[in-house]
């Protein structure tokens, strides 16, 4: 095992590069089970849970190979369980549920893992199947799904937590080769499920509303190969983003799209964080001056992302006064909020809200990353921070940061890794 040490105080200038999307990369590596013809999947970034999907498909006798970063995925499916030691080690391996009932007409899948960040039910995966026809049961922690027949319908995919985007995913996935036509309501409108939509269409299937929250698709008999480059990441783009904006750095982060980040673009202009759209990506501007606070809440797209929060609370530390994030997709993603307070922040929970008073610093400790998202948010702090900061258990970086330090040290932090 690894942690990562920072020596803060330094100011961040030059270019670091948004990788593929991996919230992207997860689900289309999944809809290539919808298909017997080779597909080309480019620009899919060198991360752990990309390993994951990468076994997964090899447990259902998919090929997959990497090739720089493209993949070639080809080969029948001839085997439809996706085992438990994999499954639980990642939410969106859920994903391969969809194309496996499709394509085969049955399937065994694992109840998903992934970060703890609260409850993520999968209810409204399953109300999606089941409306297009599929018989489920939960046996011994497996989803087991068969259906005669996909029949296309009208699905309205609500609950407690809003639109889902894996739930939206699996629905459109399976519909895809259903008989008939069938539109999703309150459907994901995020750039991810716009880009597995368009990975689809190229395939040949027949959809339309994507980027709204009513998708209609139209059910085809048989889905070709393709070749199809993965969107930039955007939470990857936002976190290099207030990497810059922290330590009132000069960074330039090539091919962030603006479009995708409009909510938090939004938030750093009301801190007064000086930032230029480029047609390649977003320049943020370092200049001295107090960060002044602000309100962010976390809403579906195209609100304020929840893989957000964690990050822009330690951006947050270090406003001139209180600023208060309300966490309204998972209610208990504050986990992040005592590591924060072991370096010197001061912030207080109101149930699904943080009440972030601003310090004038925050001082380097030895801290432990709890998911994906609050890792990010520590090396932040860690950037800023006086002296220098450990941060333990920093596989969960792994899984969705493609050489994070590394890219870090190209704009001159000091960050390096050492064995536990």
């Amino acid at each position: 095992m690894e942690k990562l040490i920072i020596e803060g105080g330094y100011r961040l200038k030059g270019t670091v590069a948004v990788s593929g999307a991996k919230n992207a990369a997860l689900p289309i590596m999944a809809a290539t089970l919808l298909t017997d013809d080779t597909c080309i999947i480019k620009n899919v970034p060198a991360l752990r849970d990309i390993d994951t999907m990468v076994k997964i498909l090899q447990a259902l006798d998919v090929k997959a190979e990497r090739n720089g970063q493209n993949f070639i995925i080809r080969g029948t499916c001839s085997r439809v369980k996706a085992p438990y030691e994999l499954v639980n080690t990642m939410r969106a391996s859920v994903c391969v549920l969809g194309p496996l009932l499709a394509k085969k007409k049955v399937a065994e899948v694992s109840f998903p893992g992934g970060c703890v960040i609260g409850p993520r039910p999968i209810d409204l995966h399953l109300k999606g199947l089941e409306m297009l026809g599929a018989d489920i049961k939960i046996k011994s922690g497996y989803i087991l799904a068969k259906a005669d027949k996909l029949t296309g319908t009208k699905i309205y995919l609500g609950g407690h937590f809003g639109s889902s985007v894996l739930a939206t995913a699996n629905t459109m996935m399976a519909a895809t080769l259903a008989e008939g036509v069938t539109v999703i309501e309150n459907a994901a409108c995020e750039p991810e499920i716009v880009d597995l939509a368009n990975f689809l269409i190229s395939m040949g299937a027949k959809i339309a509303g994507q980027s709204t929250p009513t998708i209609r698709i139209k059910g085809v008999k048989k889905l070709h190969g393709t070749t199809h480059n993965v969107i930039p990441d955007r939470v990857e783009a936002g976190t290099y983003m207030l990497s810059g904006a922290i330590t009132k750095g000069d960074v330039f982060v090539k091919n962030a799209r603006a479009e995708h980040l409009m909510a938090l673009i939004d938030k750093l202009r009301e801190c007064r964080v000086e930032l230029y759209e480029r047609k390649d990506g977003i320049s943020i501007v370092g200049k001295k001056g107090k960060i002044k606070p602000t309100t962010v809440t976390t809403l579906p797209y195209p609100g304020f992302p929840t893989d957000m929060q964690a990050q822009m609370m330690s951006f947050l530390c270090l406003a001139d006064g209180i600023s208060v994030i309300t966490e309204k997709i998972y209610t208990e993603r504050f986990i992040h909020v005592s590591e924060l307070s072991r370096m010197g922040a001061r912030i207080f929970l109101e149930g699904p809200n943080a009440i972030v008073n601003g310090v004038k610093k925050l001082s380097g400790a030895e801290v432990m990353a709890s998911d994906l998202r609050a890792s990010a948010a520590l090396v932040l702090a860690g950037l800023v921070a006086s002296g220098k900061t450990s941060i333990h258990r920093i596989y969960h970086l792994d899984r969705g940061y493609e050489n994070l330090d590394r890219k870090l040290s190209g704009v001159g932090a000091r960050i390096w890794r050492e064995k536990e």
